[in-house]
């Protein structure tokens, strides 16, 4: 039982830190100072930050111009969903001890 707090802590962190680092990105982008590398921001989307990074992006208006940031994150997001609803709903038990 103590294992899926571990699980579930590490996807609340993983999802505030894309968050942040959208919102300190848009910061850097109007200060025009060094930025953080859009790899940077879809590594912590495809790690389990999809939805922090995808409500970071929309609530600060930050990379929404470019496609592969308005489609990439949801559908990073949508199949990140898929793959728990998938894992849930399986015949296939996890034992987590």
């Amino acid at each position: 039982m103590k294992s899926i707090f571990f699980i579930i802590g590490y996807f609340v962190i993983v999802n505030i830190l894309g968050f942040a680092l959208m919102g300190i990105d848009k910061r850097k982008a109007v200060r025009h100072a060094f930025r953080i590398p859009e790899a940077t921001l879809f590594s912590v989307a495809l790690v389990g930050g999809s939805l922090g990074t995808t409500l970071g992006m929309f609530l600060f208006r930050h990379k929404t111009k470019h496609w592969y940031f308005k489609f990439g994150m949801p559908i990073i997001l949508l199949l990140q969903i898929g793959l728990i609803a998938f894992l849930h709903f399986s015949p296939i038990e996890f034992s987590f001890m």
